[in-house]
């Protein structure tokens, strides 16, 4: 069954949310912001990471996690 809160789509939208915006900033970047940077476009490069995580994180809440059977300790291997 699937949660209808899951925390890994909350974390996955805001990562490519964000991402987005920092990669909308880092395609506008003019060259007096470049320049400041020591010409590495540092919105563009953080944003298209954002939303690489991002959609690892979604990807992620696709499938869930099957929770134990009740009475059965979790496979983790932790004893």
């Amino acid at each position: 069954m699937k949660s209808a809160f899951d925390i890994r789509r909350v974390i996955g939208g805001l990562f490519t949310l964000y991402g987005l915006l920092l990669t909308v900033a880092g395609a506008a970047a003019s060259d007096a912001d470049l320049r400041k940077a020591q010409g590495v476009n540092i919105n563009l490069w953080a944003g298209l990471g954002m939303l690489a995580l991002g959609g690892f994180f979604l990807w992620l809440s696709r499938r869930p996690a099957d929770p134990a059977p009740p009475g059965e300790a979790p496979a983790d291997g932790a004893d």
